[in-house]
């Protein structure tokens, strides 16, 4: 609680805190907020209605309305962001302790990995992946967590690099601690800010990788997202009939749900290492900002184009070896 109370006096903090909290509730309550069922074929009205009272977002293509579909797309996205961005922060900071600490053969091994992982084309990977496991949302996790690990794992591992040399490891080796209460109880803790801080990240970087495979029309078929949402719009040609609100409702909502994440990470990072000046940070955050406007964020790229969470972490961990 003392982290949200010092992320709150933050200004970025506060609007990253009400925008997170505020996608979360509407995909918690999306049934009692959404007008209609989308998942309803019964409530259909007419195709391609410009927004009026009965459809405030108008409807598609198909006659659903935007409005329902947009609330309901909320799900998806913070499902499979918020649990991609967890599995790849518990499987990277796993492989990166334990390659850190270690080392030798089990350090070379995971290393490799991630070379192979960060070498190999990620689109036509997961492209190929989703059309052999399923393209259920649940696989998709899979799918992110499998390409986007390793830059976890070497971010993680250069912190523990320096962190294994220091005074209380060394006491601990001392007394007789075995490998794995060192990990747990010493290296693990001091890496938390990195990790946490990451893992956020990661979950903004999802969203947008989750919302560009739906788009290539590699989502799950039976759930409403966002991104399948413009993949439909596209496949409808809602621009060439005019149809704007079939468009700029998703993309708006990707953005922004995108942005309150970032905001809400850097702030937290902000909080959980102090000595990164803010200067600092905000050239960070407009650098990560432009990488998402080009495609090429954390988890974006580490899922599409194969793990660069290692080039958001890789900016800020000399402030974090610092602390």
């Amino acid at each position: 609680m003392n982290v949200l109370k010092r992320m709150w006096r933050l200004p970025r903090g506060r609007i990253g805190i009400c925008i997170t909290v505020a996608v979360v509730l509407v995909a918690v309550f999306a049934p009692l907020l959404a007008p209609y069922n989308p998942y309803d074929i019964d409530q259909r009205d007419a195709r391609r209605m410009r927004p009026g009272r009965g459809h405030w977002l108008g409807t598609d293509a198909f006659g659903n309305d935007i409005l329902s579909k947009l609330i309901y797309g909320a799900r998806v996205s913070l499902i499979v962001g918020l649990c991609t961005g967890l599995a790849v922060t518990v499987v990277g900071t796993f492989m990166g302790i334990l390659a850190g600490y270690t080392g030798g053969w089990v350090d070379t091994v995971i290393m490799r990995a991630c070379d192979v992982i960060f070498v190999v084309p990620g689109l036509p990977l997961m492209i190929l992946l989703a059309n052999y496991l399923g393209t259920k949302f649940y696989m998709i996790i899979v799918i992110f967590t499998v390409l986007g690990w390793a830059g976890m794992a070497r971010m993680i591992r250069s912190q523990v690099l320096s962190v294994r040399s220091r005074d209380f490891v060394a006491a601990s080796r001392s007394i007789g601690a075995s490998k794995w209460h060192i990990m747990a109880e010493h290296i693990l803790v001091s890496v938390s800010p990195l990790m946490i801080v990451n893992g956020v990240l990661n979950a903004a970087g999802v969203m947008v990788a989750e919302a560009g495979l739906s788009f290539l029309g590699f989502g799950d078929p039976t759930a409403i997202s966002w991104g399948k949402m413009l993949f439909e719009a596209q496949s409808g040609h809602a621009l060439l009939f005019g149809a704007w609100w079939w468009v700029v409702p998703p993309g708006l909502a990707i953005f922004v749900t995108v942005f309150g994440f970032m905001m809400a990470g850097y702030a937290l990072e902000e909080v959980l290492n102090p000595h990164i000046p803010r200067r600092q940070a905000f050239s960070a955050m407009r650098r990560q900002m432009r990488k998402f406007a080009a495609g090429r964020g954390t988890c974006a790229t580490a899922a599409v184009a194969g793990g660069a969470a290692a080039g958001t972490g890789g900016s800020r961990q000399g402030g974090v070896t610092r602390g």
